[in-house]
């Protein structure tokens, strides 16, 4: 009898296996569509052109480094190194609401260093919280300033940008 209810559950394991193997998720099947079609765009964005990653497409406006405090004298952040300050211009590209949160971008340096998003900073560098858990609706768009505070010998070489903090992100180059 143990055999036989051993068995039955590994059938229905196998089954039910079976029966999701030929499903595709959504967006998986879009860029396997996009990728095979010999897309063209470049896979590094520059500054200045639009680079896409899920619902979002952002375009890099600008990049400033070596500045040591952002916000008011009254109300601000102090950088432990400097602060690289860089607008960014977040468009909804999707059908539904997407949250922008500049926590989940990265910064490298030219050694390959990754760098996380000050969103304490940011606070003090936007006036409207543009990238501190912004929803944006379809067709939307945002622009505002994501803060990396860095050593103050490094130059940022690329941008790693994200519509979630799981997506695969988009580069952007610096240099």
């Amino acid at each position: 009898m143990r055999k036989i209810a051993t068995l039955a559950l590994l059938a229905t394991g196998l089954i039910a296996l079976g029966c999701g193997a030929g499903t595709t998720d959504d967006a998986t099947s879009k860029a396997d569509a996009e990728s095979a079609k010999g897309d063209d765009k470049p896979k590094t964005a520059k500054i200045g052109q639009p680079a896409r990653d899920g619902k979002f497409e952002f375009t890099v406006k600008s990049a400033k480094c070596g500045v040591s405090k952002v916000g008011t004298s009254m109300l601000g952040a102090k950088a432990q190194g400097q602060f690289c300050l860089v607008t960014v211009n977040v468009k909804n590209i999707g059908k539904e609401s997407q949250m922008f949160d500049g926590s989940s971008q990265k910064a490298y340096g030219a050694n390959g260093t990754e760098y996380s998003a000050d969103g304490s900073a940011a606070l003090y560098a936007n006036k409207n919280a543009e990238t501190f858990l912004n929803d944006i609706n379809p067709g939307n768009q945002v622009t505002g300033v994501v803060v990396f505070d860095v050593p103050k010998n490094v130059k940022l070489a690329k941008l790693e940008l994200h519509d979630s903090p799981f997506s695969g992100g988009v580069t952007v180059s610096l240099t």
